[in-house]
């Protein structure tokens, strides 16, 4: 029975405890369940020696029952053939296995109980131990789930430091800087290393399209009589 107690006190133990002390949640439960398993065919085989001593006693109980009929006959038998002396002697053997085999009833009778005991707490054992698997899946899952949201909120605190965004900050600007270098130069090249034959015509362009439209705006005012 002790062993039972024992497995049933592991049973009932606050496995969310174990989370917070165990380093990797999951080996740690099923190391536990595999524990509980040990223990359970400890147990069993305790339980199959009860049901064999009960057999045991079962027999010995059966054959002091037959051996107590044989000295009865016997007795009967002595009595037909008149013989007293001898009857008076197979009576005494016969008490004698009768009350053997009252002994081994009342043995029986309370080993029977206590195998039936044992066979309960048996299938009890194998009930926890299989709620404990279905539990097992359960607590690896919210330990996982738990791991996740604990990398989450890490990663969050890290966005949240102000240093990563004035990192952000420093190299948007560097970046900013470079590019404006870049600018710069292209048009100093463009400047110093371009045609100036074609800039000079585009300029003249530029001053004919300008007296075209002065030319333009004369031809208006004299139109409409203002002209100088």
């Amino acid at each position: 029975m002790g062993i039972l107690n024992r497995m049933v006190t592991i049973i009932k133990s606050n496995l969310n405890d174990l989370l917070d002390k165990a380093e990797d949640p999951e080996k740690m439960l099923e190391q536990l369940i595999l524990d509980m398993q040990e223990q359970y065919t400890e147990a069993k085989a305790q339980i199959a020696q009860a049901i064999a001593d009960e057999k045991k006693l079962e027999r010995e109980y059966e054959e002091q029952l037959k051996l107590q009929n044989e000295w009865a006959e016997k007795a009967e038998l002595a009595v037909r053939q008149q013989n007293d002396d001898l009857a008076i002697k197979a009576l005494k053997r016969k008490n004698e296995h009768q009350k053997l085999a009252e002994d081994y009833k009342v043995h029986l009778d309370e080993q029977k109980q206590v195998t039936e005991k044992l066979k309960n707490s048996l299938r009890e054992l194998n009930d926890k131990i299989e709620e404990a698997k279905r539990k097992k899946e359960l607590l690896i899952a919210r330990s996982k789930r738990a791991k996740a949201q604990e990398s989450v909120n890490k990663t969050f605190s890290e966005l949240n430091d102000t240093s990563a965004f004035d990192t952000f900050a420093r190299m948007e600007s560097k970046i900013e800087a470079i590019e404006d270098k870049v600018k710069a130069h292209e048009e100093l090249n463009e400047e110093v290393s371009g045609d100036a034959l074609n800039r000079e015509f585009e300029q003249l362009e530029k001053t004919k399209q300008d007296l075209d439209v002065m030319d333009e705006l004369a031809a208006l005012k004299a139109k409409m009589g203002k002209a100088e």
